[in-house]
Protein backbone atom coordinates (compact mmCIF):
# COMPACT_ATOMS: atom_id res chain seq x y z
CA UNK A 1 0.00 0.00 0.00
CA UNK A 2 1.52 3.44 -1.08
CA UNK A 3 1.47 6.62 0.59
CA UNK A 4 -1.29 9.19 -0.47
CA UNK A 5 1.37 11.63 -1.58
CA UNK A 6 2.81 9.17 -3.99
CA UNK A 7 -0.44 8.24 -4.56
CA UNK A 8 -1.55 11.91 -6.04
CA UNK A 9 2.56 11.94 -7.63
CA UNK A 10 0.89 9.05 -9.97
CA UNK A 11 -2.82 10.94 -10.65
CA UNK A 12 -2.33 14.73 -11.61
CA UNK A 13 -5.83 15.53 -12.24
CA UNK A 14 -9.22 14.65 -13.92
CA UNK A 15 -9.77 15.18 -17.31
CA UNK A 16 -12.78 17.46 -18.05
CA UNK A 17 -13.47 16.70 -21.83
CA UNK A 18 -16.43 16.27 -24.26
CA UNK A 19 -15.15 12.96 -24.90
CA UNK A 20 -14.54 12.52 -20.74
CA UNK A 21 -18.30 13.30 -20.02
CA UNK A 22 -19.23 10.97 -22.70
CA UNK A 23 -16.80 8.31 -21.06
CA UNK A 24 -18.43 8.67 -17.76
CA UNK A 25 -21.93 7.71 -18.96
CA UNK A 26 -20.31 4.49 -19.37
CA UNK A 27 -18.89 4.20 -15.69
CA UNK A 28 -15.12 4.99 -16.91
CA UNK A 29 -13.39 8.36 -15.61
CA UNK A 30 -10.44 9.62 -17.26
CA UNK A 31 -7.25 11.07 -15.72
CA UNK A 32 -4.29 12.58 -16.79
CA UNK A 33 -1.25 10.70 -14.86
CA UNK A 34 2.30 11.10 -14.78
CA UNK A 35 4.17 9.76 -17.94
CA UNK A 36 6.11 7.78 -15.77
CA UNK A 37 3.09 5.77 -14.57
CA UNK A 38 2.87 2.11 -15.37
CA UNK A 39 -0.69 0.24 -15.53
CA UNK A 40 -0.12 -1.33 -12.55
CA UNK A 41 0.43 2.10 -10.45
CA UNK A 42 -2.58 3.72 -12.21
CA UNK A 43 -4.89 1.07 -11.48
CA UNK A 44 -3.43 0.93 -7.53
CA UNK A 45 -3.64 4.88 -7.13
CA UNK A 46 -7.04 4.89 -8.67
CA UNK A 47 -8.44 2.03 -5.81
CA UNK A 48 -6.81 3.54 -2.91
CA UNK A 49 -8.01 7.39 -3.54
CA UNK A 50 -11.69 6.34 -4.35
CA UNK A 51 -12.41 3.00 -3.05
CA UNK A 52 -13.60 1.40 -6.29
CA UNK A 53 -12.62 -1.81 -8.31
CA UNK A 54 -10.86 -0.94 -11.54
CA UNK A 55 -11.44 -3.33 -14.02
CA UNK A 56 -9.05 -2.16 -17.14
CA UNK A 57 -6.90 0.73 -17.51
CA UNK A 58 -6.21 2.70 -21.17
CA UNK A 59 -3.09 4.77 -21.61
CA UNK A 60 -1.86 6.94 -24.57
CA UNK A 61 0.54 9.38 -24.92
CA UNK A 62 -0.94 12.59 -26.16
CA UNK A 63 2.27 14.60 -27.87
CA UNK A 64 2.52 18.29 -27.24
CA UNK A 65 1.96 20.50 -30.32
CA UNK A 66 3.93 23.49 -31.61
CA UNK A 67 1.30 26.77 -30.78
CA UNK A 68 2.31 30.68 -30.63
CA UNK A 69 2.66 31.83 -27.11
CA UNK A 70 2.16 35.94 -26.64
CA UNK A 71 3.31 36.07 -30.53
CA UNK A 72 6.21 33.89 -29.82
CA UNK A 73 6.78 30.02 -31.15
CA UNK A 74 6.25 27.73 -28.54
CA UNK A 75 5.33 23.77 -27.35
CA UNK A 76 3.15 22.40 -25.30
CA UNK A 77 4.30 19.86 -23.05
CA UNK A 78 3.35 16.05 -23.67
CA UNK A 79 0.82 14.59 -21.12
Amino acid sequence: MAIKAELYDVILRPAVTEKATMASEHNAVVFQVALTATKPQIKEAVEELFGVKVKKVNTLVQAGKKKMFRGRPGRRSDY
